[in-house]
């Protein structure tokens, strides 16, 4: 199994930051948000990792070269933590493709089309992490159940949020899986089937990509994935994982981003004892 990661974006919440640094390399305490979704899709059973890049993200694919002069040199320092750190991500099984015009997720996830062949594949998109990789082995199973079909994990959020993502509705079929019945793309209130959203990890049913070649532009003027994905209800059963909003972090704002930094600063014990006093204060 393949796993996609549409990495193409502008980054443009962050400018000016990410004029030369791609907001998929802004770390995340130690490792660049995109190694912790890497990390996550191999600990879930992907074989390998596609990342759909934009030619001018250089920074990217260098991250994932193997760097051995930095690894000796850090070696004959006795930094070897950071050595093997360093080589780590050197030997993660990605491979690159290329966007070379912003046309929306759609069209990034079908630039990958080749890659994936006839398998089922995940898409796991670069503003969200998922420590441990739990809720993609959870979606897979949630598949496997269901004759292997598609599985999109959504969460709920307040109805005034609602306009900001792509909603699902559909059937409860209990422990917390939906059959999808509907979906739509950032919807008025009024035409929200729920407040169900959208949580950006997909196991999708290779079909998907062969409706994708044929998506014509919706939502802001760009090819949408869940405009393919309401195409594929009308051929197959699609799914629901419900997920706790506290499973993953969104690291798609400044704020969010922040927070994704704090909060996993503070599962760590050595950090935790030094940030703590520091936020006891700003917040007394």
């Amino acid at each position: 199994m393949k796993a996609v990661i549409p990495a193409a974006g502008l980054g443009s919440r962050f400018l000016p930051a990410t004029k030369a640094i791609p907001k998929e390399m802004l770390p995340v305490i130690d490792r660049p948000v995109i190694q912790y979704i890497v990390e996550e899709a191999l600990a879930c059973g992907a074989d390998e990792v596609v990342i759909v890049n934009s030619r001018e993200k250089t920074a990217i694919p260098r991250h994932f070269e193997p760097s051995p002069s930095l690894v000796e040199e850090l070696r004959a320092r006795g930094k070897n933590s950071y050595a093997d750190a360093v080589e780590q991500a050197g030997e993660l099984p990605v491979t690159f493709v290329y966007q070379d015009a912003p046309l929306g997720l759609g069209h990034a996830v079908h630039c990958a089309a080749q890659e994936t062949a006839e398998d089922p594949f995940l898409v796991m998109l670069g503003d969200v992490i998922v420590p441990g990789g739990s809720m993609c082995t959870r979606m897979r199973e949630v598949s496997e159940a269901h004759g292997n079909a598609s599985v999109i994990a959504v969460m709920p959020v307040s109805y005034d949020e609602v306009s900001r993502f792509g909603i699902v509705g559909g059937t409860d079929m209990g422990s917390g899986v939906l059959k999808i019945t509907e979906m739509v793309e950032k919807p008025a209130l009024e035409d929200a089937p729920s407040n169900l959203a959208i949580f950006g990890r997909y196991l999708l049913s290779p079909k998907v990509m062969e409706l994708l070649e044929n998506t014509k532009p919706g939502a802001g003027g760009e090819v949408q994935l869940t405009d393919a994905l309401v195409a594929l209800l009308a051929e197959e059963d699609v799914y629901a994982l419900v997920v706790d909003p506290t499973e993953g972090f969104d690291t798609g704002t400044i704020a969010t981003w922040l927070s994704a930094n704090i909060q996993l600063a503070m599962r760590d014990e050595k950090m935790a004892a030094q940030l703590r006093p520091v936020l006891e204060k700003l917040l007394a």
